[in-house]
């Protein structure tokens, strides 16, 4: 058996997660009741309201507190990873799992990149959509005839935010023109086009800025040794031998996150079983639809955690 850890991203969040694992294990009441932050993560997490807890300020904070400590609750049960990967926000919890970041710097971390990243683009129009069955090329193509036809608006982005599977990639960028993108794409044969409910054009070019920020921050940040492969958003591999960890996550705030091809590399590198951590399932349904044949669990609550300590014999 060969684990790959995945780490859930912001939008899979809900109101109540992580409150059954924390009245069940003190290695997460540990994590969440030495959390110093701005806001109660608890209040948030455990109570909402879900309006609170969808602000990317208060999401990306919560969503990494709670891969944490479930990280931990593993960790304790000596489940660990030969190999990791995050959606997006999750390269984060990616990075602690591995020993980059240790906890409170982690959380604090985040809670910095999603105050950025909501005042990159704030008053502007922005969303993101999900297109199903269309080549990246064509979607690529439709995305830049958009652009071109809004060229003499101060509002004409549309991009790739992510390659998530081989029949679901997601544009993102000013809501008028990737709603013309997304009419091209089905002009071009995409099966549907559905609006994606974030709160910002994340991974594109529009979130420059809070990558300036991040570049600025991760200058007085310790970086500890990987103890294990990280794969990384913006290239689905792990880290070239030219780059730092630092640069890494700057670049991935406004990139393309290559989810799709993380999932294969690991493949590649033999991972057979993926344990998804955070709430929902998202990461695992998108590992069914590149190979049915791998098995795959989901940590979001005391009943999916115990399903997975019984599998594997813990």
């Amino acid at each position: 058996m060969k684990i790959g850890f995945l780490y859930a991203g912001q939008g899979s969040q809900s109101v109540g997660m992580g409150k059954d694992l924390y009245d069940a294990y003190p290695e997460f009441r540990e994590v969440f009741d030495n959390i110093n932050l701005d806001f109660d993560v608890k209040e948030c997490c455990f109570e909402g309201p879900i309006e609170k807890l969808s602000q990317t300020r208060y999401t990306q904070p919560c969503m990494v507190a709670f891969a944490v400590a479930v990280t931990k609750i593993l960790y304790s049960k000596g489940i660990k990873p030969e190999i990791a990967a995050g959606l997006s926000l999750g390269e984060y919890s990616a990075l602690y799992a591995a020993g980059v970041f240790d906890e409170n710097q982690v959380v604090d971390l985040v809670a910095y990149r999603g105050k950025s990243m909501e005042e990159a683009v704030t008053g502007r129009d922005t969303g993101m959509i999900a297109v199903m069955n269309l080549d990246r090329e064509t979607i690529k193509e439709c995305c830049a005839l958009a652009q071109e036809e809004f060229k003499d608006s101060p509002c004409n982005v549309a991009e790739v935010a992510n390659y998530n599977t081989p029949i679901q990639v997601t544009v993102s960028g000013d809501t008028p023109v990737i709603n013309r993108a997304g009419e091209l794409m089905l002009e071009k044969g995409a099966r549907r086009v559905v609006p994606v409910a974030v709160s910002g054009p994340f991974h594109t070019s529009l979130m420059k800025p809070a990558g300036d920020k991040l570049k600025e921050r991760f200058a007085n940040e310790n970086f500890g040794n990987m103890e294990f492969p990280v794969l990384f958003n913006a290239t689905g591999k792990e880290l070239e031998a030219d780059k730092t960890i630092a640069q890494m996550l700057e670049i991935q705030v406004q990139s393309s996150v290559y989810f799709e091809d993380s999932i294969k590399y690991m493949l590649d590198k033999g991972v057979d079983t993926f344990i998804e951590i955070g709430p929902g399932r998202t990461l695992t349904g998108f590992v069914k639809k590149i190979d049915r044949a791998v098995a795959t669990y989901s940590v979001e609550n005391v009943e999916s955690l115990n399903a997975l300590l019984e599998a594997l014999g813990k």
